[in-house]
């Protein structure tokens, strides 16, 4: 089995953390640099950081707070939000960023992530993909899962990865914030269908819903959370404690 990866995500919108369910309702919890540093010290395996209005509000993502982020985190960090051409993923890179996520850009134009993977290589390219089941499919939604593309999801995650994503990050907006465990059903669609590594999001709301995740696909390379970590509910060193107890390998 390979190791698995623990990974906080940061929700970001003007420059504070924020949380919601099913991508709605959000409510503030604190300073990004703060928190960013807190899970760097804490054992986090990476961090994610999604500015979550950037696309929906049609700007650039801010770069002063995430210079401030890169700059206390000694974790790779993945950036996303308003990312739509190269140029983006420059600046966000400059600022510290290790990996850069795409999902909006690329739904309007599936050319970046090509462009992004042939200038910086297949392993800074991060898919994340908004799902939600519509009609019994599921579907890939735009603009931080406000938006129905109307998209079958697995084949166009298929299709990013043809074109160099070397990473996938699946957001299920049917689970995210409920905390009745991650989406297992759409994960392994996810997982039989591409061969690079792929993150569940959205869901978690106890420690063994991980031990969960990592025993039903054994092939899943990461675990991405939110609340359980920000409000203290699930302890990222006991966490991985339990994995190990559970013949799970983590760093």
């Amino acid at each position: 089995m390979i190791t698995k990866r623990i990974i906080p995500c940061l929700d970001v919108r003007d420059g504070r953390v924020v949380k919601g369910v099913n991508f709605e309702n959000l409510s503030d919890v604190s300073s990004p640099v703060a928190l960013g540093k807190f899970y760097s010290d804490a054992g986090a395996d990476e961090l994610v950081f999604y500015d979550i209005t950037a696309s929906s509000d049609g700007r650039k993502l801010f770069t002063e707070i995430l210079k401030e982020v890169a700059e206390n985190v000694f974790i790779p960090l993945t950036v996303g939000g308003g990312i739509n051409t190269i140029d983006d993923f420059d600046r966000v890179l400059k600022c510290g960023a290790d990996k850069v996520s795409v999902n909006s850009g690329a739904i309007r134009n599936p050319s970046l992530v090509k462009e992004g993977a042939l200038k910086y290589g297949d392993q800074c390219v991060v898919l994340s993909a908004d799902i939600k089941r519509v009609d019994g499919e599921f579907r890939v939604f735009a603009k931080g899962g406000r938006v129905d593309t109307g998209m079958e999801a697995i084949s166009w995650i298929k299709k990013c990865v043809s074109m160099g994503a070397g990473e996938v990050v699946v957001n299920s907006i049917d689970t995210d914030g409920v905390k009745k465990g991650f989406d297992i059903e759409m994960l392994k669609a996810v997982v039989d269908a591409v061969n690079v590594p792929v993150i569940a999001s959205g869901g978690a709301g106890k420690a063994q819903d991980f031990v969960t995740l990592f025993k039903e696909i054994p092939t899943i390379d990461a675990g991405l959370a939110a609340s359980i970590f920000h409000f203290g509910e699930v302890k990222i060193s006991e966490l991985k404690e339990l994995l190990r107890n559970n013949d799970v390998i983590v760093r």
